[in-house]
């Protein structure tokens, strides 16, 4: 089977991870799989984040988990121990489509190297504040953005999980 298609079938959301931190080649690998994701008219506005600073990853977590409303001992990255994080323009009519093409390209390339990954939801909520807006202000980042997703990056704690079924009745034919 292609390499591609097995990759595809086999890729599944990770909810533990190791302590081991992966190597900044290995994030650079899984990010310029990103940077390759299509966007609409080719303008690539969107960015994505890498944060491996400790301290920084307990304020994602911190906020993330205050939007979820989860338990306080509760990490909504499940111990992942890089966190992804990508944002796109607002002003761009496809920001959403395009920033998500760019997490389907950062959790397939993830997986392809042997890490485990899995999309955080509530980036949109967190680049709302004024503390993670500064945050992009503190980095260079000028302008609106939206936060789209977060993918959680590291080692498989455990088995890698296999796929269950497909549903009947998703696909239908015309012609």
């Amino acid at each position: 089977m292609n390499e591609v298609l097995k990759a595809l079938k086999e890729r599944r959301s990770i909810r533990s991870f190791t302590e081991e931190v992966p190597s900044r080649e290995m994030i650079d690998q899984i990010i310029e799989a990103g940077l390759y994701a299509p966007s609409g008219k080719n303008l690539q506005e969107v960015i994505t984040i890498a944060i491996f600073d400790p301290e920084m990853r307990e304020k994602f977590v911190k906020a993330n988990r205050k939007i979820g409303n989860y338990a306080e001992d509760f990490d909504p990255f499940y111990g992942a121990p890089v966190i992804l994080t990508v944002i796109a323009k607002k002003d761009n009519k496809n920001h959403v489509y395009d920033g998500s093409l760019v997490m389907g390209n950062l959790m397939l390339a993830t997986h392809a190297l042997g890490l485990g990954g899995i999309w955080i939801n509530r980036a949109r909520e967190e680049f709302e504040t004024d503390e993670f807006k500064q945050i992009l202000k503190d980095l260079g980042i000028e302008g609106e953005w939206e936060g789209i997703g977060h993918c959680a990056v590291g080692y498989v704690k455990g088995e890698y999980p296999k796929a269950g079924p497909r549903k009947d009745n998703r696909v239908y034919y015309i012609g």
